[in-house]
Order: C-alpha cells, then sequence, then structure tokens
C-alpha cells in the first residue's frame, strides 16, 4: 500500500521547522553582528563629516590669518582704528578698517531695523490671518526673494531704488529733520544715489525671505489648542498673537533673525553696486561709504603685497565679527531656552 501523498510534505515541514530552530541562534548572533557593524559604520561615517568640517574651518582660518600676517606685523593694532585707506603711498601704504567696519555695522543694522518688524509681519498674516486659498503662492512669492541672485539685486538697487530714494524720499527725511539735534546729522544731506542708507534697504529686502520663511515655519508650529483657548477666553487676534504665539516660539524667530543677520554682514555684490565704496566715515546715513565685503571684491583683484594682506586681514576680521554675532545669538537662545524651562 502507498503512503498517502500527505505524509510527506507533513514531515518534510516537521524537519524543516527543527532545522530552523537548531539554526536560531546561528541567524540570531549573524542578526546582531550585522547590526553592530551597521552601528559602528553610521557611527564613524557621521563621526568623520563632523571632523570633515571642523578641518575645513579650521583651515579657513589658517590661511586667512597666513595671508593677513604681514599687515598685521606692519600696522597691528592701530589697523582697527585707522580710517584712511591709501594703498598708493610710497614707502609703506596707510589703511585701516574703521571705514569698512563702520559701514559694516551700520548697513546691516539697517536692514535689520528694516527686515524685522516686516518679516515677522508677514509671518503673522501668513499663518494667523491670510486666507488659504492666499497663503501658499503669497508664501512661495516670499521664499523665491531668496533665490535672485545678488548681483540683481545690486543691479536694481542702482537703476531702480536708488533714483528713487533720491528723488523721492531722501529729500522728505532731510526736510523733516533739519535743526533736529541728533536726527539731523543722521538724515543730512544731500541726497545720493550711492549711500548706506540705499544699501541698508537692498540689504533688508535680500533677508526678508529668511526671516519670513522661518519665522511662518516657528508660528505654524504653535498647538492649535493653545491659541485655540486663548480664543475662548475671548482674546483678540493681537492678544494670541502676543501672549501665545510670540512667547512659544521666540526661540525660533530669534534664530531666523540671527541667520538673517549673518547673510547681512556677508553680502558682498549687491552692497558694492550701491553703496559708493568709500572709506570715510560720515554721520550721515545718505553718505557713500563701504563695508569689510565690498571694499574686498572692488579692490582684491589689483591688490598686491601689504595692500593684499590688508585685503585678507580685512576677510578676516568679518569672520570673527560674524562668529562673534552667531555666538552671541547662541548664548542668548541657550538662556531663553534655560529660562523657559525654569
Amino acid at each position: 500500500m502507498s503512503p498517502s501523498p500527505f505524509v510527506f510534505p507533513c514531515g518534510a515541514r516537521l524537519v524543516n521547522i527543527e532545522t530552523r530552530m537548531k539554526s536560531l541562534p546561528v541567524d540570531r548572533a549573524r542578526a546582531l553582528a550585522a547590526f553592530r557593524l551597521g552601528d559602528a559604520s553610521f557611527y564613524w561615517l557621521t563621526r568623520i563629516c563632523a571632523l570633515v568640517v571642523l578641518c575645513i574651518l579650521g583651515g579657513i582660518i589658517l590661511s586667512l590669518m597666513i595671508g593677513a600676517w604681514p599687515a598685521i606685523q606692519t600696522f597691528g593694532f592701530d589697523f582697527l582704528v585707522t580710517r584712511r585707506w591709501a594703498p598708493q603711498l610710497e614707502p609703506t601704504p596707510v589703511l585701516g578698517a574703521l571705514g569698512p567696519i563702520y559701514g559694516t555695522l551700520v548697513t546691516s543694522a539697517l536692514a535689520m531695523l528694516v527686515a524685522v518688524p516686516v518679516g515677522i509681519g508677514i509671518a503673522i498674516f501668513l499663518s494667523e490671518l491670510c486666507p488659504p486659498a492666499l497663503r501658499r503662492p503669497v508664501g512661495i512669492a516670499i521664499e523665491l526673494l531668496a533665490g535672485i541672485p545678488s548681483i540683481i539685486y545690486g543691479m536694481w538697487g542702482f537703476f531702480v531704488l536708488a533714483p528713487f530714494m533720491t528723488d523721492h524720499v531722501q529729500p522728505l527725511f532731510i526736510d523733516l529733520f533739519d535743526g533736529v539735534p541728533v536726527l539731523g546729522a543722521i538724515f543730512a544731506g544731500p541726497p545720493s544715489y550711492l549711500s548706506l542708507f540705499n544699501a541698508s534697504l537692498v540689504l533688508a529686502i535680500m533677508v526678508l525671505p529668511f526671516i519670513t520663511a522661518i519665522s511662518r515655519d516657528v508660528f505654524m508650529s504653535v498647538p492649535p489648542m493653545l491659541k485655540e483657548s486663548a480664543y475662548g477666553l475671548g482674546c483678540t487676534t493681537w492678544e494670541v498673537v502676543r501672549n501665545v504665539v510670540i512667547p512659544y516660539t521666540r526661540t525660533g524667530v530669534i534664530g531666523g533673525i540671527m541667520l538673517a543677520l549673518g547673510r547681512a554682514l556677508g553680502e558682498t555684490m549687491a552692497v558694492t553696486f550701491i553703496i559708493g565704496n568709500s572709506f570715510q566715515i560720515s554721520g550721515s546715513i545718505f553718505a557713500p561709504g563701504t563695508t569689510i565685503s565690498a571694499a574686498i571684491a572692488s579692490e582684491f583683484a589689483e591688490a598686491s603685497g601689504v595692500h593684499q594682506s590688508a585685503l585678507i586681514l580685512l576677510g578676516l576680521l568679518l569672520f570673527v565679527l560674524t562668529f562673534i554675532v552667531l555666538a552671541s545669538a547662541r548664548l542668548m537662545l541657550a538662556r531663553l531656552e534655560r529660562k523657559a524651562g525654569a
């Protein structure tokens, strides 16, 4: 009598199960070894990437210090407090960084003074007040501003913004504050196409997308329950924004502002077009000036010797200035987070 056709498959299945049970420790060991190998590989890959970034940063600093050393030996600390910039003087040029440092700080401060309230206001509108049908198109339009090349901003500022500001806006401020202490000197004439004021407005437009995009994203991250609870208590939209949204997201908002400030400090081509490239220091924001990055861009191609070294030293100063600003921002954010935790 032939065996049933179902006996052998069942027997083979039992044998297969027993074989698998015996091989389970081996498979588990192999799986654990594979996991350990993958974990170790991932750990060392990420660590190498971090070390590469640190090596690149250290290499940049070292190369700047080597290139700037002749200027440091020649001018010393006087380089920071000298207003004159005369690379053609013989036998030793007279070079000072005070003018570019002053222009960098003034243009960045004015740009942030304009861009911060406008950017946060746009972000509040997009997150709290904008109709849903317009929210995405307006947000995309704002973000597209970040993709426009800086040289386009410079050309637009020179050919469009500067004539308009010179003909209509600057004379208004000059007449309005004429004779007023302090403000009269800050807004002193005559109107000029090339000025710190015009460069600041171009910078404000350039950094506006960074502030708006980051602020909008962090505003959208506020839990709806918090806002609905405030509305339920009878708060207005302004009270909800002031007492709920901004306190909850202030760390992210400040981070976006600091990112925009870092962009404003290092912007080159747009500022070079419209600032005037003058190393003189004037109390009026309508006067021409220069920034560290604009001075490097306009003179580096023709520089040599100690002049070139001085420009590299300007780059090193800009690096240090940006590092100080960003480090201060990180410390401020850490302090805010500790207070929020307390």
